[in-house]
């Protein structure tokens, strides 16, 4: 029946024109008759939107504020869900400043979808905290979180209280985390991290899932550049070593390795190449030196202006004469060089670099060993950097200041990388990124398991034989936890276009077949289960542990929130706007 504020259209005329309605006992004036009116719609709009109503526990109060805040989680985790796999799809996110990304990555979705439901952002900043932590990982966290809401809700209809789903989740995952223990490849333990054939098994599978097709291409890039940097304590390993620079023109394949520094500027001078140089940086710019004290000089003829100007180019000539004594070719500044210092140093035969950003400028002083200086002075010998060569090159139309160190060891590489568009550049920057943290996360600890859903699949064997032996009201929790773990295999089927149901049951009947199985994982292209441990396709220990972790963890503090409260301003009324008080 059509309505109008909860009445029917006829109904409502008759009230206002002051009808009265009579039942068997009494007449009933048109306010009760409202009410009556108004609650019947309230409960006919109930049973429309949830028909099994009847049926099943009516939600109010702390069920009802705790299902609304699942809700917004499930509504984020659909979003990412489907950039998931090797296979995954692209989101085309437009932000407030019309820029747009063209990406799977799951963080980068998110952090530009600017979430403002509190509880969808404690999912949100588990994303986060996985991105922050090992770089790789954020779509598992929040595909298994919002699953676990998923079937918490379920759990919630059924009559358990939110409390007990969380502690049935935590102890859930506990029994996870100690199961993954037991999946560990063994001989992964002891990887060389120096080797880079050993690194690109190892990383292929992160930036496979980030950019299909072009992993075994850049996964190699990535393995050269990291190995260059690392130092002799491994677990010393900085990301900030390895710079990505791109450049807009050819293709990915022309992307490549340069053991050094590469800026995307020219040099001040004439000087465009100078090979097994010595370096000086100043912080400070490279011109006539200024006097502490400020004060009125009186020139009274030409011979003592010439005079004066004379000894200001003689200050000059000698602090770069200094520096051209010591060998040094190449000066290095933040700020800009005079047209007197420039004259100069193209007379000594001096490449005059000028770095304004201080970060560029604090890397350039890391790869040639050389410290800013902050005056204009010789420096000493421990002060001076070196460089093997450094030169000004045009790629791709942009004139760029490659420095180049030792082919073997150099203390900043940078990968520079080539497209035809800035969103495929940046898409394949996010590749490299990822391979560089999963690079970081090696340094620390190379253990790694099977990919594929295989490792999903056998934890929820496991979990869920241990929640099907429990006796309290934790089986039901535990037990939804093992079956949501299937979210991951699942998808990943899903997004390659295979039968999902089918994918999952293959590879259950494959690890009920015993020990020897535990490695089978889903092949992408046939449907098929395949020993992914003898294939090399590994997944992470560490992103598989913290990921169920910050999972977990989301998804019990999002069920143990019963209320959001908007803080507002406390007190009486404001104080008068005016200078003067009202008497």
């Amino acid at each position: 029946m059509a309505s109008m504020g909860g009445m029917p259209y006829g109904l409502q005329s008759m009230l206002k024109e002051g009808y009265k309605v009579r039942t068997r006992e009494r007449w009933v004036g048109p306010s009760l008759f409202r009410r009556a009116c108004s609650s019947l719609a309230s409960l006919t709009r109930r049973l429309t939107l949830h028909p099994a109503a009847p049926f099943r526990q009516h939600m109010s109060g702390l069920e009802e504020a705790v299902l609304k805040n699942i809700q917004a989680c499930k509504e984020l985790s659909m979003i990412t869900r489907t950039s998931m796999g090797p296979n995954g799809m692209n989101k085309l996110v437009i932000n407030h400043l019309d820029k747009i990304f063209l990406t799977s990555d799951a963080c980068t979705i998110v952090n530009e979808l600017e979430v403002q439901h509190p509880a969808a952002k404690m999912l949100a900043m588990a994303a986060a905290a996985q991105q922050q932590e090992i770089g790789d990982g954020t779509n598992f966290v929040l595909s298994l979180a919002g699953e676990l809401l998923k079937r918490a809700e379920e759990l919630l209809r059924d009559g358990l209280h939110p409390v007990e789903i969380a502690d049935g989740y935590t102890r859930a995952g506990e029994m996870a985390l100690a199961k993954l223990d037991e999946l560990v490849i063994p001989g992964t333990e002891s990887m060389d991290v120096r080797s880079a054939e050993d690194v690109v098994k190892r990383i292929t599978g992160c930036m496979s899932s980030k950019l299909h097709g072009y992993e075994t291409l850049l996964a190699p890039l990535v393995a050269e550049a990291c190995v260059a940097v690392l130092p002799k304590n491994e677990n010393n390993f900085s990301v900030d070593n390895v710079r990505v620079v791109k450049i807009q023109g050819g293709s990915i394949h022309d992307s490549r390795v340069v053991k050094g520094l590469v800026l995307k500027r020219g040099v001040e001078g004439t000087v465009k190449r100078v090979e097994d140089a010595k370096v000086a940086v100043f912080a400070q710019g490279v011109d006539t030196l200024g006097t502490e004290t400020k004060g009125t000089v009186l020139i009274k003829s030409a011979e003592e202006l010439e005079s004066y100007s004379k000894g200001e180019e003689d200050k000059v000539e000698a602090a770069i004469k200094e520096l051209a004594d010591e060998g040094i070719k190449v000066v290095a500044s933040g700020g800009s060089f005079g047209e007197m210092a420039m004259h100069f140093m193209e007379k000594y035969g001096m490449m005059a670099v000028k770095i304004p950003s201080k970060f560029d400028l604090r890397r350039f002083s890391r790869a040639t060993g050389a410290p800013a200086l902050v005056s204009l002075a010789t420096p000493k010998a421990d002060e001076v950097g070196f460089a093997k060569s450094l030169s000004v090159q045009e790629i791709g139309g942009t004139s760029c200041l490659v420095l180049e160190q030792s082919a073997t060891k150099s203390a900043i590489s940078t990968i520079v990388l080539r497209g035809a568009t800035t969103q495929a550049l940046d898409d394949v920057e996010r590749a490299v990124d990822g391979g560089i943290n999963a690079y970081r996360a090696l340094t620390r600890d190379g253990r790694a398991v099977p990919a594929g859903g295989a490792t999903e699949i056998e934890i929820a064997r496991h979990v869920v034989e241990l929640g099907q032996r429990e006796k309290g009201l934790d089986q039901y929790a535990i037990t939804q936890f093992g079956h949501a773990l299937e979210v991951i295999p699942r998808t990943i089927a899903e997004n390659s276009g295979l039968d999902a149901t089918d994918a999952v049951a293959t590879l259950y009947a494959a690890h009920a077949e015993g020990t020897a199985n535990v490695n089978a994982g889903l092949d992408i292209y046939t449907g098929k289960t395949v020993d992914l441990g003898a294939d090399s396709v590994y997944d992470l220990y560490v992103a598989k542990w913290w990921g169920i972790k910050l999972a977990v963890d989301a998804a019990a503090t999002v069920l143990r929130v019963d209320q959001i409260i908007m803080s507002r301003p406390a007190g009486g009324p404001r104080p008068p706007a005016g200078p003067y008080e009202d008497d």
